[in-house]
């Protein structure tokens, strides 16, 4: 027995370790054929980022917000990394059964370790089977977050670690029988049992039996080793590996995850000069190879676990979209077209390909057919990604925020769809309307530039407005950006006009732009349209800029004796896509602002006692998480304060909230796109609060609240909802509640404004 476990596991050692070194270095090269990323994007503050690393994993930061699953995850992780002694141990008694390691073999607290490592990993590995099978989608379809997951590879990795956990206990329990272990020993105290099952046995019977365990557990881990060198796309298995890099080079060395600001488009690692581009520009994505090494990376590190794909409001109302499975049809393109790339093959910006004959001779015939495979196309055209999948995205940020190894999903669709927009004009039909009207007006419903400020008529107060009735910005507190919706849209306006009121009685100076300002570009980014961004950012930074008293040389650049300090240039802003865009983006085109949103404002003034909720709203009230204002910039707390403190609303959230909250619908340039496939995001949200019988559904976003409001409406009519019930932002709440009969008339004294934080 002894000899044949010798040779087998010697045999699998020398074909494990020769694989894996190979698999590993077709990893790295594989990588590599990603394009370079912006110098400094992904290595800035190492220290920081090592810091944030083992904060993720050693905290496990992501995945405790899943309870047991994130608890049980962490000793199968934990379990991994640190049990490869025993490993050492078993090759070892290979050749002498009453072997131990020198120096810790014997050590208290190094056995006391590995028996309660050895057992949490079988518990947290038997816990995490269990949750898998219960959730199996054979039990519950679309709805179970291993749905399209490549079922074969998660039971191999998970029956491997139980085999090797249940071989570590049972090694340890004929270590104690050889070693005579009479009496219990703290050192075995989880093995002590079977110390007690093997002791009656004989000499040879406990050396044959820990030879042929020992043989178990190499063999075991070996298999594993020589299995996934074969697959180097088996994410379940290789993300244990490159989630580390992965976490290490996230966009953002603090720990944030990548939501907020799109990143500057680059060609070649560099940012692509709009004013006078490179010839040999590439914008935006449309091979895979075009993607970023980190993109690349991003592929191959996805665990398949479907925490994304379980929160995506696309694939919850039955959409084509999954970002898991989106991420997965990327990897395995991009690991079987390899080959054809190493070799040195791909397309030139006319299509021509760039290897010879003779450098494509040996490459197999599957990549060759694989690199044939248009990235973007239906299943007729044999694409990657089919256009439904891309354009149902609506960038809420839900996939990027519950990621455990921090893929970043929406850059890459949206590097997508920067290529189909800007190079193949091939986008939903309804989207060029918008775009037409952000050309030639300014903003999406293509409305004149003097019906921004048609709203000032409707209130019973002065609303200065810049060039007008004030010099520049500098004699107000704030710029209030009311944003296209805000001073276009009829239910968004009753927003900005409560919110405006709000201002005027609690004695802030405000004013706003004279209607010269353009839409922020928000959508027109996020549709793929980054050259009208860039034009529509640029026009508002250079107004802003001088609405804020600076002047600028000869070379059109800031007279740096003129400008302000960003604490100077205070936006408030009522739509969280405005507000997301002028604080996050616009810095990227020289605007550096001072940006908070107007729930964050509210409640400082509330706070402050400049404004004071007394007359009481009845009813029962639930909030919605605009997906731009939680998510993307992490303000949840701000619009909760404001309903608390508005006298008779009894608050009750619907059961995806905060975090977990389950978009409108309208983000990600959605808002100006037909919804043809499966049921509507809006109203799959509406449903879940109207479950709550509540009488007014809140919110603090201007295409929520449209997308809200014409869901509620449809339930009306219906009769699926009370006629009773409202769809309201919170502001207008509390204008109700700080108006009384009893205010007196006449002008409120002016007083210092409060100082809230600013936009990160």
């Amino acid at each position: 027995m002894q000899l044949a476990a010798i040779i087998v596991s010697l045999v699998l050692t020398v074909v494990g370790v020769a694989l894996i070194t190979r698999a590993v270095a077709q990893i790295y090269r594989f990588v590599r054929l990603g394009q370079p990323v912006p110098a400094g994007s992904r290595t800035d503050d190492p220290k920081q980022r090592t810091i944030t690393l083992a904060k993720e994993f050693l905290g496990h930061t992501r995945m405790n917000r899943w309870g047991i699953v994130g608890f049980a995850h962490w000793f199968v992780a934990i379990g991994f990394l640190t049990l490869p002694p025993t490993l050492l141990q078993a090759y070892g008694q290979l050749f002498q059964a009453d072997w131990v390691l020198p120096i810790i073999g014997t050590f208290l607290p190094f056995e006391m370790y590995i028996e309660f490592i050895g057992l949490m990993t079988v518990v947290g590995i038997v816990t995490l089977m269990a949750i898998r099978l219960l959730n199996l989608p054979s039990r519950a379809g679309r709805k179970s977050r291993f749905a399209g997951s490549k079922a074969w590879q998660a039971y191999f990795v998970e029956y491997i670690i139980l085999i090797i956990g249940l071989a570590i206990l049972v090694l340890r329990g004929l270590e104690g029988a050889i070693h005579h272990v009479e009496s219990y020993d703290a050192a075995y105290f989880v093995s002590y049992p079977l110390v007690l099952a093997f002791k009656g046995l004989s000499l040879s019977t406990l050396q044959t039996l820990i030879y042929f365990t020992a043989m178990i557990k190499i063999g075991t881990s070996l298999i594993w080793m020589i299995t996934v060198s074969l697959n180097t796309n088996m994410g379940v298995a290789w993300h244990r590996f490159l989630g580390f890099p992965n976490i290490w080079f996230k966009r953002n060395a603090d720990g944030d995850v990548a939501l907020g600001a799109l990143q500057p488009m680059t060609s070649g690692g560099k940012e692509i000069d709009w004013e006078d581009p490179a010839e040999d520009a590439v914008f935006g994505v449309s091979q895979v190879e075009q993607f970023s090494w980190k993109g690349i990376l991003d592929f191959s590190t996805c665990t398949e676990c479907g925490r994304c794909q379980s929160q995506c409001p696309a694939w919850n109302t039955g959409k084509p979209l999954s970002p898991k499975l989106l991420i997965m049809s990327l990897r395995d393109h991009a690991h079987a077209k390899a080959p054809y790339l190493l070799a040195g093959g791909g397309k030139d910006m006319e299509g021509n390909e760039k290897a010879t004959e003779e450098q494509l001779k040996d490459v197999p015939a599957a990549a060759l057919a694989e690199a044939e495979r248009p990235l973007i196309g239906t299943a007729e055209e044999n694409g990657v990604i089919d256009p439904d999948v891309l354009w149902s995205c609506t960038t809420c940020g839900a996939c990027v925020e519950q990621c455990p190894v921090d893929i970043e999903h929406i850059d890459h669709i949206v590097d997508m769809r920067r290529y189909q927009v800007m190079i193949e004009s091939s986008f939903p039909s309804e989207a060029g309307t918008m775009l037409k009207n952000l050309e030639k007006k300014g903003n999406p419903w293509g409305l004149a530039k003097k019906a921004r400020v048609e709203w000032t008529k409707e209130v019973d107060f002065e609303v200065p407005i810049v060039g007008k009735d004030v010099e520049d910005l500098t004699e107000v507190d704030y710029l209030y950006w009311v944003g296209c919706a805000g001073a276009l849209e009829d239910r968004a306006k009753k927003t900005t006009k409560a919110f405006a009121e709000l201002l005027h009685i609690a004695g802030v100076k405000f004013a706003i732009m004279g209607g010269d300002e353009k839409c922020t570009g928000d959508s027109a980014r996020r549709l793929g349209n980054e050259p009208l961004f860039q034009q529509l950012g640029q026009e508002n930074v250079a107004m802003l800029n001088m609405a804020y008293g600076e002047s600028f040389d000869d070379e059109g650049n800031v007279d740096t004796t003129t400008k302000k300090p960003k604490s100077s240039k205070k936006i408030v802003a009522t739509c969280p896509h405005c507000f997301n865009t002028i604080a996050n983006e616009y810095p990227q085109l020289g605007g550096e602002y001072e940006v908070i949103h107007h729930t964050q404002l509210l409640q400082h003034l509330i706070d402050e006692g400049k404004l004071i909720p007394v007359t009481p709203v009845e009813g029962l009230i639930t909030y919605h998480d605009p997906c731009y204002l939680g998510r993307h910039n992490k303000i949840y707390t701000p619009p909760r304060e404001i309903i608390a403190k508005v006298p008779g609303l009894r608050n009750e959230e619907m059961h995806r909230h905060k975090e977990r909250g389950f978009c409108c619908g309208a983000g990600g340039a959605r808002m100006w796109m037909e919804e043809r496939i499966g049921k509507r995001v809006n109203n799959e949200r509406v449903e879940e609060a109207l479950a709550l019988n509540p009488d007014i559904v809140s919110t603090a976003c201007p295409f929520c609240l449209v997308m809200l409001t014409d869901s509620v409406n449809g339930k009306k009519n219906d009769g699926q909802a009370k006629e009773s019930i409202q769809v309201v932002d919170v502001s207008q709440l509390l204008l109700e509640s700080v108006k009384t009969p009893a205010d007196p008339a006449g002008e409120p004294e002016q007083v210092d404004t409060p100082e809230p934080e600013p936009a990160k």
